[in-house]
């Protein structure tokens, strides 16, 4: 348990370094540049971020399932490919970017351009703080990041005197590439870009239904999104956004237990099949319990003068949201543990579909309740649907639990090590 701990608290500061490093880097961007730059620079930034998750989805992820406690040298070599993956994922979406900025022109061609410069290296330090993780090794993980952080000081201030897209862009990303470089030193690892291939051929069961689970994550929220804005218009968006803001913080507890949860749930498959359910119980329930600790404490506890100088006029009518948002993102803290679960066995197929069910769910409630209702609606829905898939994932672990353990009844009965064709002779003995 001091293990667990450990391990999860690395997680958490590890998680709030790159919030923070986000948060300094918008805020730094926006009061230098206008709206348009601003807007450029947000579209290179969104872009990063469905970058990231094919990265996880075909490097790290399968790394996080496979290769999560086991002896270093296994690890070592896995690590050597995985980054491999993210090197040449980062090389193919650059490329694509690149060629849409050429396309695109004026400041988002601009942003665009520079993003396809830097994302290899983006997304080679992104998996190097997830192959530190599956390897309990979170204190390095932090320390790319605290690398990234400080690298950013002194770039983000030249970047702010000239105040072009381009260059805000390449600042980050030199930014990443030191940390990346950092954190290859640490290893001790030579990322190997040429078995990137073979590394996909070995994991491509797990890494393409992972890949579609992490776009069906991201695409659900943006077109509920999009979805409430055409039937109760963009106010009604900027609400919602609004009453999300507030339980912020607690979603860097959410991110930060999820970058340790499926190693830790893999450790625990490794010693039992019986014990990952209680975790995975306990770990979505502590979740859940601190999400309804920290949303009650806004509804009841947050004076209304400081919500207003929070969210300025967003807050009268973002304050109506608290409750249907904090049941949504209980809910949702539930399933992680679920979904850690099944991640941990390694039945992608069977989480691939649990994240289809409660994606679709999602979208439809939150469209629907906006339809219906408006921002209100929307959230209500958004929160049944959070609720429907935390069902939908636990069913689907279950499933899983027992299947692993019918697949593993009759080495229990022969016994380790025995053959198909001693087994009808002992059983007559």
């Amino acid at each position: 348990m001091r293990g667990v701990l450990r391990r999860l608290t690395w997680g958490l500061a590890d998680q709030a370094v790159t919030s923070m490093v986000s948060f300094v880097v918008g805020v730094v961007v926006a009061r230098s540049m206008g709206a348009v730059e601003f807007g450029a620079f947000s579209l290179a930034w969104v872009t990063y971020g469905v970058v990231v998750n094919i990265s996880r989805g075909l490097a790290t992820d399968p790394l996080a399932v496979r290769f999560s406690g086991v002896p270093r040298a296994d690890w070592r070599k896995a690590v050597a490919s995985s980054t491999g993956m993210a090197i040449a994922v980062g090389l193919a979406t650059g490329a694509i970017c690149i060629a849409a900025g050429l396309a695109l022109g004026g400041k988002p061609g601009a942003a665009f351009i520079a993003l396809g410069f830097v994302l290899p290296a983006l997304t080679l330090q992104d998996s190097w703080r997830f192959a530190f993780f599956s390897s309990g090794q979170g204190g390095k993980a932090f320390i790319s990041d605290i690398t990234w952080a400080v690298a950013l000081v002194p770039l983000l201030y030249l970047a702010s005197h000239r105040a072009s897209v381009t260059l805000f862009v390449l600042a980050w990303g030199a930014a990443g590439a030191f940390a990346a470089l950092v954190s290859g030193l640490q290893a001790g690892i030579v990322p190997r870009l040429f078995r990137a291939r073979q590394w996909f051929s070995q994991h491509r069961d797990l890494s393409l239904r992972y890949l579609v689970e992490n776009l069906t994550i991201s695409g659900a929220y943006q077109f509920r999104m999009y979805g409430l804005g055409a039937f109760a218009g963009i106010a009604a968006v900027g609400t919602v956004r609004g009453a999300e803001m507030l339980l912020g913080p607690f979603f860097i507890v959410l991110s930060g237990v999820g970058l340790v949860a499926v190693p830790e749930a893999a450790r625990v498959l490794r010693r039992s099949v019986r014990k990952l359910q209680l975790f995975c119980l306990l770990l979505g329930g502590a979740q859940a319990a601190a999400a309804l600790v920290w949303g009650l404490a806004l509804i009841v506890a947050l004076p209304h003068d400081w919500g207003h100088k929070l969210l300025g006029d967003v807050w009268s009518s973002a304050q109506y949201l608290l409750l249907p948002a904090t049941l949504s993102v209980m809910n949702a803290s539930f399933y992680t543990g679920a979904a850690a679960g099944l991640r941990a066995l390694g039945v992608a197929r069977r989480s691939l579909r649990a994240q289809l069910w409660a994606s679709a769910a999602y979208l439809v409630g939150g469209v629907t309740g906006g339809a219906l209702g408006g921002a209100v609606g929307s959230a209500w829905g958004s929160a049944g649907a959070t609720l429907v898939g935390a069902i939908v994932w636990w069913w689907y672990l279950r499933a899983g639990i027992r299947e692993r353990l019918t697949a593993e009844a009759p080495v229990d009965v022969v016994g380790p090590g025995a053959d198909q064709e001693e087994m009808p002779e002992m059983r007559s003995t």
